[in-house]
């Protein structure tokens, strides 16, 4: 139930830096293993591919979204940048002045107030496209998670701009409340987790790099630990039959207290983990199934779907059947399904 596929939209995204550049699409797709029409989601590791490849025919890393190239090189020396810091939170700040450098425009800045971090981005220009803040958001955010080894659960992400029409698809995405036409854009998380000091060293980072930017575009994941455990034996049965805490750490063969700690210490919770694979749950079924928001809310264990429209609504900022309506409205076709020629420029 992780995210490891990604939305058409987000692949014809960034095909419009090739057209904008009056690159031939098929080429790029080809190489990074994709048909030359892309309707179905692709691998995190397709679309890291791609990723690349378009990043070395533009020699730019940002996909042409920001005021200045990010050229070839730069990633792999944020990487390095970061890596000595003592704590997430100066590793966070060298990152985003480092980003500020290269990009100019837009940029991040950190504020800390009661109890939340918020990576607010400023942008001069004025608002730009949902998926140039996505790809800022990606690469700070996933490099934060593999520096601390944790995965780092999002309060919030609100989007400067207007949502795109496929908006549903942000909000499975990130796995958190999404908000557009909002003043900022900004990505909300605990700052508990500022504290925590970086893992890493050169040779995790030699490995990280191999398979960048694919194992950042999908929910960073510690699959040594507890919460993988944790997760593994709730897939294995249906929602409606999740024990509570203390019997599932019984059935684990762990004191309620020290799987507790665990996870704590992996930044999870039990709520947060049966929260996470609920709305995976929901969201597939509200996007590609037939089962009523009723029939839903019982499957995925709720007493009544009162509590299942409020638990949605937190998740993603919409009731299920808002949800499922936006999902499913038709997308604007692409210029290749139109028959008509890309944009060019130079």
């Amino acid at each position: 139930m992780e995210r490891r596929m990604i939305a058409p939209c987000f692949v014809e995204d960034a095909l419009a830096c090739l057209d904008r550049c009056g690159i031939a699409r098929e080429p790029l797709l080809r190489q990074a293993g994709m048909p030359a029409i892309v309707v179905e989601p692709v691998s995190a590791e397709q679309y890291g591919a791609l990723w690349l490849a378009v990043a070395l025919a533009v020699d730019d890393e940002f996909f042409g979204e920001a005021a200045r190239p990010m050229p070839r090189g730069s990633f792999t020396l944020l990487c390095h940048a970061i890596l000595s810091a003592k704590s997430l939170e100066q590793a966070l700040r060298r990152a985003l002045r480092f980003l500020r450098v290269v990009l100019e425009d837009p940029y991040g800045e950190l504020c800390v107030s009661d109890g939340l971090a918020e990576i607010v981005l400023k942008d001069k220009a004025g608002p730009r496209s949902a998926f140039a803040y996505r790809t800022f958001w990606i690469m700070v955010h996933g490099l934060s998670c593999w520096l601390i080894g944790r995965r780092i659960p999002l309060r919030r992400v609100d989007f400067r701009g207007p949502p795109p029409p496929y908006e549903a698809e942000y909000r499975l995405f990130f796995g958190a409340p999404v908000r557009f036409d909002q003043p900022e854009s900004g990505l909300v998380f605990d700052a508990d987790f500022l504290k925590l000091s970086p893992i890493r060293d050169e040779r995790a980072l030699r490995e990280f790099l191999r398979q960048a930017p694919a194992n950042i575009l999908v929910r960073y994941r510690h699959d040594a630990g507890q919460a993988a455990r944790l997760r593994e034996r709730l897939r294995a049965m249906p929602p409606s039959a999740w024990p509570g805490f203390e019997e599932l750490a019984a059935q684990m063969r762990l004191p309620a207290s020290t799987l507790r700690r665990k996870l704590r210490l992996e930044g999870q919770t039990y709520n947060d983990i049966k929260d996470e694979l609920r709305m995976a749950v929901a969201t597939q079924e509200l996007l590609h199934g037939h089962s009523k928001v009723g029939e839903l809310a019982a499957d995925l264990g709720f007493s009544e779907p009162s509590a299942f429209h409020r638990a949605f609504r937190r998740w993603t900022g919409k009731s299920p059947g808002e949800f499922r309506r936006e999902a499913r409205k038709p997308e604007p076709r692409s210029p290749c399904e139109t028959g008509s020629a890309p944009k060019k420029t130079l």
